[in-house]
């Protein structure tokens, strides 16, 4: 099986409606919590949403830009890889919090 020729010659790619292109943050293996306390990767844990970084937006999104950190549930994404590294797409609805200095303090969501 070859790969695809279009991933290999690096030709631009552009989002389209409402769609987030995202780097996860870490990785899915063992991790530490505040206290230092390192928790492996097989520990059982309740449902946990994942910051990731939007590295690419699409024309219909309002409320997210590149380089902002985003807050989404792992459970509902589509990975896809890119040039070689791995990335998640997600609709802007999909996002629960927007974290990005450019927000105001006092400002609510567009999907709360």
């Amino acid at each position: 099986m070859t790969a695809d020729p279009n991933l290999d010659s690096g030709l631009p790619i552009r989002l389209l409606h409402d769609r987030v292109l995202v780097r996860m943050e870490g990785s899915d293996g063992e991790r530490r919590s505040s206290a230092g306390i390192v928790i492996p990767a097989t520990a059982a844990v309740g449902k946990r949403l994942a910051w990731a970084t939007a590295v690419g937006v699409g024309p219909n999104v309002r409320s997210i830009v590149s380089g902002d950190r985003v807050l989404f549930d792992p459970d509902d994404r589509s990975e896809v890889e890119l040039h070689g590294e791995g990335y998640v797409l997600l609709r802007e609805r999909d996002v629960h919090a927007v974290a990005a200095e450019r927000i105001e303090e006092n400002a609510t969501g567009l999907y709360l």
